[in-house]
């Protein structure tokens, strides 16, 4: 419980669902089996994302038209994604997500302050990164927070509404992957719900710190510490 609500705070306040840290969680600290780690993941970050996505709603910081659009994308992916999860061997798909996830934290680094995609392909950029959000959803069991928020970063929103945009696409994301998963019978509930606490907590704290730091002198470094992260799971990703 303790640790679901520190991931919670974390996950929610960087836009993302949380998957790729209570996988890692459960499979290396709790030992559990990948399939189950999996399943677990999304139901566990499942209720923090839609707490955490209400509370940034009431601040009026999301994006509806982007996030719509990424959403809409990236739903027939989630399914695709299950779909062709036995046939893709565990080696190769860890290689290509890490490297896309490396990738996006690059781009981010790289883009110059105030650049932005070209308007007139922001929809189509936006449904791009929602098919691999979704892709990542399916396949791995992962919340595809990632892809989301670099997406949202690149195409020119502000750090803020980039979060809590994030954070409203994966309540679309996790209800379907999760939902999926459950009907498996795979989820570990014993450690699932203790964690689902604890991240319920944290994500009801997250949007004030979010908001608090956004009106300091520090909010320019939340997107270098969130494209610093992008480049670390990815290369955790590979390993």
């Amino acid at each position: 419980m303790i640790l679901g609500f520190i991931v919670g705070i974390i996950v929610i306040s960087l836009g993302g669902g949380g998957g790729a840290i209570y996988l890692g969680l459960l499979a290396s600290v709790f030992k559990i089996a990948p399939i189950s780690a999996a399943a677990t993941s999304l139901v566990t970050s499942l209720p923090s994302v839609m707490i955490g996505s209400w509370g940034y709603y009431r601040q009026k910081k999301i994006n509806f038209r982007l996030g719509n659009q990424m959403l809409f994308s990236a739903v027939p992916a989630v399914v695709l994604g299950a779909l062709l999860a036995p046939y893709i061997p565990a080696t190769i798909y860890r290689w290509v997500l890490g490297l896309i996830l490396v990738v996006l934290g690059l781009r981010i680094v790289l883009q110059k302050n105030g650049q932005s995609a070209p308007k007139k392909h922001t929809l189509l950029i936006a449904s791009m990164y929602g098919v691999l959000s979704g892709l990542m959803v399916g396949i791995a069991g992962m919340s595809g927070g990632g892809p989301v928020l670099a997406g949202l970063l690149i195409l020119g929103l502000d750090t803020f509404q980039a979060v809590a945009t994030s954070s409203y696409v994966l309540v679309g994301l996790s209800v379907i992957g999760a939902a999926m998963h459950i009907s498996g019978g795979q989820v570990d509930w014993q450690l699932g719900l203790p964690l689902m606490i604890g991240a319920a907590a944290g994500a009801l704290v997250a949007p004030l710190l979010v908001k608090r730091i956004s009106m300091s002198s520090h909010s320019g470094n939340m997107k270098w510490v969130m494209a610093i992260l992008l480049v670390l799971m990815g290369i955790n990703t590979i390993r």
